[in-house]
């Protein structure tokens, strides 16, 4: 869902949003919601205008490449399936176990997983110590954490190129909206799209930050790397928990030309690469130059070409971050 709102131009050239709603509930976004916004900002004549692009906010829905050979691959997560017969997990399962004074043989991963997913729902959502939670510490949680993180790597993140090739389409067009943005602002105009709002899931920014080459750990998140990745950045409970959101501000700065800001969760982040927090939006340009020349949705997601070879980054793509 995409809601364009005009706002008075100032220093501020543009703004794009890109939410990510929880999975738990399906949401729409609401036109109530508008006028009290353009209220706040001082505007008038503002009207709700959505639109519905599954193409570009669910991308990964309508790439062929990423449904076979990831999301309906079982090898696609093989790392996840061993790091479930790992000792960690083996010693997480007899700890519950003995706690719930059950058999060994009754509590699965599965299980155990689970119960971590309803006493952390319950502590979000309700903001009760579940008593589920009574059934872990803080080592427990510690392993689950990089069992979840492990799955959304090779799923969504890192672990298979296809994963972030497959947000092309949303990549170009953030950048032909702050390239237009920076144009009409350059030329003395209006800027047509002074906040571009764009909704979507988890499974939408992952990717993108991803392609964007934020998070990315020196070495790749596998089953047996848990004890050297415990300062990891890949960690979706922080990259993408409920409601979240990612921020591209565009200022219009005199002299050097505009300037472009990374926010991600209402916190900014630099751009990989770079110690200023507003780099040149030509600069930005010029990092992902290879990306914005050759990352095309249709080509990266057509099974027909040559399949990728599982197991990552070792594959037919030419240009990495």
């Amino acid at each position: 869902m995409a809601t364009t709102l005009m706002l008075p131009k100032k220093r501020l050239i543009v703004t794009t949003v890109c939410l990510a709603l929880t999975r738990l509930c399906h949401c729409a976004a609401s036109n109530a919601n508008i006028p009290a916004i353009a209220n706040y900002f001082g505007t008038k004549d503002v009207g709700p205008r959505q639109t519905v692009n599954d193409e570009l906010m669910r991308f990964f829905a309508g790439c062929r490449r990423f449904v076979e050979d990831v999301e309906h691959n079982r090898t696609a997560l093989r790392e996840v399936e061993l790091f479930k017969g790992s000792e960690e997990m083996e010693a997480l399962q007899r700890k519950m176990a003995d706690r719930l004074q059950v058999p060994r043989h009754h509590i699965s991963p599965d299980l155990v997983e689970a119960a971590y997913f309803l006493c952390s729902y319950e502590f979000a959502i309700k903001s009760l110590h579940s008593p589920w939670c009574n059934l872990f510490d803080e080592t427990d949680a510690q392993v689950l954490e990089y069992k979840n993180d492990l799955k959304q790597y090779w799923k969504r993140g890192y672990g298979h190129s296809i994963n972030r090739k497959s947000s092309c389409t949303l990549f170009h067009n953030l950048f032909n909206r702050l390239e237009q943005a920076a144009e009409q602002s350059r030329s003395g105009g209006a800027v047509s799209e002074a906040v571009s709002v764009q909704v979507g899931h988890g499974e939408t920014l992952l990717p993108l930050l991803s392609l964007l080459g934020f998070f990315r750990d020196k070495a790749p998140l596998t089953a047996a790397s848990f004890p050297g990745q415990r300062d990891r950045s890949f960690r979706t409970g922080r990259i993408v928990p409920y409601a979240a959101n990612m921020l591209f501000v565009l200022y219009g700065c005199h002299g050097d030309g505009p300037r472009l800001q990374f926010l991600l969760n209402e916190t900014p982040v630099n751009f990989p690469g770079w110690e200023e927090p507003a780099p040149l939006l030509r600069g930005v340009r010029e990092r992902y130059a290879a990306l914005l020349q050759d990352c095309d949705f249709h080509r990266e997601c057509d099974v027909a070409t040559e399949t990728t070879a599982a197991g990552g980054d070792g594959n037919r793509h030419k240009h990495e971050l």
